[in-house]
C-alpha cells in the first residue's frame, strides 16, 4: 500500500480522508474490535490498521471492501471507495477533472506529447518516467492511476463533451517509450478517433503555417456559458479564466484547426504512420 500514502499537506484530501478514518474507527470499535483483531478479520497488519486509521494511508478500494464485509456494514463502507480513490489523486487532477466534468466541449492541441486524455497506460507512464529530477516510484505510479482515472469521460454514457484534439505530427513521430509502446499509442488513437463525439485531427510537419509554436494549451468550453484555458508549461501550471485570453485561445484553436488536416484525412495520416511502425 506505499502508492496509497496520504498527503497531508492537501487540505480537501485531508478532510474526505478523515470522514472515512472516524467511520472506520467507529464501525470496527461497535463490533467490539482491537486494531490487531480487526487486522487479522480482514487480512492485514496491526501497523497497516493503525496508519490507515490515523489518517497516514489511503485505504485501498479491497480493504474497505473487506472491512465493510466483516464489520457487517451494509455497504455503507464500500460506498466510500470512490470518495477515497479520488482522494488519491493530487489536488490538480482532481481539480482537472472536475473542469473536464462540467465541459460541454473539450479542445486540446498539443505539440509536444499525446494529450493526457488520449494516453495509454504504458506511454503515459513513458512520459512520466522521463521527468527530471525523477519522480519516486510512489508517485510515479499516483500520476499514472490519476491519469487513467480522467479517461473515464470517454466512456461516459451520458453528458460526455464533445472532443476536440489538434495533435502536431511530431507526437506520433517521437518514439516515447520505445516503437512497441508507440505502435499500441498510436493503436489507441484511431480507436478513439472513430467514437462519434471525438475529432482527432493531425498538424503535419510540412505544413509551413503553425499557429500552435507557443506551445500546448486545452480549452474547456463549460455548461454556464464560460471558458477556461489550461496551460502547463515548465514548472508553471497556469488556469485561465480571463475572457480576453480565453477569446485568444479559442480564436487560435480554431485557426490551429483549419491548418491541420480534416479528421478524415488525419485518420488516413495516423494509418500510414502505423503501417510504417
Amino acid at each position: 500500500m506505499s502508492e496509497w500514502e496520504a498527503g497531508l499537506d492537501d487540505e480537501e484530501a485531508g478532510a474526505v480522508m478523515r470522514t472515512v478514518v472516524r467511520q472506520l474507527k467507529l464501525w470496527r470499535e461497535a463490533a467490539g474490535l482491537t486494531q490487531a483483531e480487526f487486522g487479522v478479520a480482514i487480512g492485514y497488519g496491526e501497523e497497516l490498521v493503525s496508519s490507515v486509521e490515523r489518517g497516514r494511508r489511503i485505504p485501498r478500494p479491497e480493504y474497505l471492501d473487506a472491512a465493510d464485509d466483516v464489520l457487517n456494514a451494509g455497504g455503507r463502507i464500500a460506498a466510500m471507495k470512490g470518495d477515497v480513490a479520488e482522494a488519491r489523486y493530487p489536488k490538480k487532477v482532481r481539480d482537472v477533472k472536475r473542469l473536464e466534468a462540467e465541459a460541454v466541449e473539450i479542445c486540446s492541441y498539443n505539440n509536444s506529447v499525446i494529450d493526457g486524455l488520449l494516453q495509454t497506460e504504458t506511454y503515459a507512464r513513458a512520459v512520466f518516467s522521463s521527468r527530471r529530477p525523477q519522480f519516486t516510484e510512489e508517485e510515479l505510479e499516483q500520476r499514472v492511476a490519476a491519469r487513467l482515472a480522467r479517461q473515464e469521460i470517454l466512456g461516459a454514457s451520458t453528458a460526455r463533451p464533445l472532443l476536440s484534439f489538434v495533435l502536431c505530427e511530431a507526437t506520433l513521430r517521437r518514439l516515447i517509450g520505445g516503437k512497441m509502446v508507440m505502435r499500441n499509442q498510436i493503436e489507441r488513437l484511431l480507436e478513439v478517433a472513430r467514437l462519434r463525439d471525438v475529432d482527432l485531427q493531425v498538424l503535419p510537419l510540412s505544413r509551413e503555417e503553425n499557429s500552435g509554436l507557443g506551445g500546448p494549451f486545452r480549452l474547456l468550453k463549460l455548461r454556464n456559458g464560460a471558458a477556461v484555458g489550461l496551460n502547463e508549461v515548465q514548472l508553471t501550471n497556469r488556469v485561465i479564466i480571463e475572457p480576453k485570453e480565453t477569446t485568444v485561445l479559442d480564436m487560435r484553436y480554431g485557426i490551429i484547426r483549419a491548418q491541420a488536416l480534416t479528421p478524415r484525412e488525419s485518420l488516413a495520416f495516423i494509418e500510414t504512420v502505423l503501417g510504417e511502425s
